[in-house]
């Protein structure tokens, strides 16, 4: 029998869940493939929003992983110094095939050491602190460096998926996913990028997020004189 390609993705709570749910449905449809939801316990994990995830397998009890994945979210900058969790990413991180992030999960790889001298993305909002973890920051949806494929905010997180189906199976089987789940985006605006969105959405999304971006940054700069 074929081994199945084991997918771990890494719950915490506070995450995104379009971080997660979104390269889950993706990743899940591939062939011969077992997702596993990963977490420090088998208790519920809480997205920011509310919504309750329930985790398959323990970090003790997590089987071999193929493919890492790591969400984001603003509990994030809570994580940065959870040695159970960041142990997990770096010990795992280091035998997986691939290793990967959406949104501010590339913080929590470059946390572990796992994006030294690699190039990476994140949220825009989060871009610029990816040096200081040594990482050189690209501004694109998916920056694939090796075996590290990182994405940027939240609804890239599909891409991420689609990117890694076509490495692991063929642009066959990735196109086949995306019109099965029907992934033509077509937003109503064109708001979702800092380089398109007016001028005062920019400053309004960047005002409404600057109290916690300053605490992550403080965060970051602990974390990587803890790697230094």
């Amino acid at each position: 029998m074929k081994p199945q390609l084991s997918v771990g993705f890494v719950l915490f709570d506070g995450l995104t869940q379009l971080d997660l749910t979104g390269p889950y449905e993706v990743l899940a449809r591939m062939p011969d493939t077992r997702v596993h939801l990963v977490a420090a316990s088998l208790a519920p994990v809480r997205s920011e929003w509310g919504m309750v995830i329930l985790p398959d397998v323990t970090f003790d009890d997590a089987p071999p992983i193929d493919v890492l994945c790591v969400p984001g979210g603003w509990s994030v900058n809570a994580r940065l110094a959870d040695d159970t969790l960041l142990s997990f990413l770096r010990t795992r991180g280091e035998r997986a095939r691939y290793v990967t992030s959406v949104c501010s999960g590339a913080l929590l790889l470059g946390a572990a050491g796992l994006l030294r001298g690699h190039r990476a993305t994140t949220h825009w909002l989060s871009l610029d602190l990816l040096p200081l973890l040594g990482a050189v920051a690209v501004a694109s949806r998916v920056v694939h460096d090796g075996n590290r494929i990182t994405a940027a905010g939240v609804t890239a997180g599909i891409e991420l998926g689609l990117t890694l189906a076509a490495v692991l199976f063929g642009p066959s089987v990735a196109q086949r996913i995306q019109l099965a789940i029907e992934y033509d985006p077509a937003p109503p605006f064109d708001s979702g990028s800092p380089d398109s969105a007016p001028a005062d959405i920019r400053a309004a999304v960047t005002q409404a997020s600057q109290h916690t971006i300053a605490e992550r940054r403080a965060l970051v700069e602990r974390a990587a004189r803890r790697l230094a």
